[in-house]
């Protein structure tokens, strides 16, 4: 049985790719500096511990791994510019020590690393393709840029092996139930359930960009979706590289409001704030490349999203009591 090594398992993409490596008969380790919620505890090896930290560095040269999932950063865009420190330490030098480690394996296992579409910043014009210009337009997107670099340099110098996915807006839950995000997550779909779950305002940012209906537009994709494609990448796949994983199907914020109020029965209490900076006002992914080579497609839609996030709330007993 190959042996899968997952860091960031405590988290939302982290986890929801540890359930789909068991179910494709995976052996998985996973690592986290959080403690692994109840929900996950017993399903796979779990190591509480820092990706960098000289007990995971020491577990990866010595495990055998087929693969690595890297999952584990700090991903917020607006406190990055606040505190850029964090993030390229956090980010970018704690992945350069990961991959230092690996440079003294005689097995390397395949780099599987969770980038984002921040490193295209305002794009020109969408869809993005992978060979597009890179311009983030904030200290996360330099991050995720700066590691995408640094792969591409090791690969090319050390024969390293890699996939980088540049995600779009993964949104969802697990279709089985078995794990979603957690509390007070900043993803406009999990902000807009709670929103309705605590019964409070939600603010949305921005209706006067020049899109049909003055919101701006996102791609979104199911979080199983980009599980999927994890497996697929471990599997062997796809060549060393880097992959687009979205839908090109752009959906404005107010579409996205009116899919939970379908989906959860309710009026979402909305108001209209100002802009934010480090928001493009389009970004939406051309996925071709990995459609056709690595033989995936996205299941399921911005509905079922909606849904299974919704799903989990009421499985959790998060609703509120009216």
């Amino acid at each position: 049985m190959k042996k899968i090594l997952v860091t960031g398992a405590a988290g939302y993409i982290g986890g929801q790719t540890a359930l789909q490596l068991l179910d494709s008969g995976y052996d998985v380790i996973g690592l986290d500096l959080r403690p692994l919620p109840a929900h996950l505890e017993g399903r796979f090896e779990f190591v509480q511990t820092d990706f960098a930290s000289h007990r995971s560095l020491d577990l990866i040269a010595n495990s055998n791994l087929s693969a690595i999932i890297h999952c584990a950063g700090t991903s917020l865009v607006g406190p990055s510019n606040a505190n850029p420190r964090e993030y390229w330490h956090n980010n970018s030098a704690k992945t350069l020590a990961l991959l230092d480690t690996l440079l003294f394996m005689d097995n390397r296992p395949r780099v599987v690393f969770s980038s984002s579409a921040a490193v295209y910043g305002d794009p020109i014009m969408t869809p993005c393709f992978e060979v597009d210009p890179l311009s983030p337009i904030s200290v996360y997107g330099q991050s995720k840029l700066m590691i995408e670099w640094f792969l591409s340099a090791y690969a090319k110098a050390y024969g390293l092996d890699f996939v980088s996915f540049r995600y779009f807006n993964v949104a969802g839950a697990d279709p089985q139930g078995r794990h979603g995000q957690d509390a007070g997550a900043t993803h406009i779909v999990a902000r807009l359930l709670e929103s309705v779950r605590d019964n409070l305002e939600f603010t949305c940012f921005g209706n006067d960009y020049s899109t049909p209906d003055g919101t701006c537009l996102r791609d979104y994709i199911h979080v199983h979706d980009v599980a999927r494609a994890h497996v697929l990448a471990v599997e062997q796949k796809v060549p060393c590289g880097v992959y687009n994983l979205g839908t090109n199907q752009p959906t404005s914020n107010k579409e996205v409001i009116n899919i939970v109020a379908q989906v959860t029965g309710t009026d979402p209490n909305v108001v209209y704030g100002s802009r934010r900076d480090g928001d493009p006002e389009k970004l939406s992914a051309d996925s071709t490349l990995f459609n056709r080579l690595g033989e995936w497609s996205t299941v399921y839609t911005l509905q079922d999203m909606v849904k299974h996030a919704w799903d989990w709330y009421c499985r959790n007993d998060l609703l509120p009591t009216k």
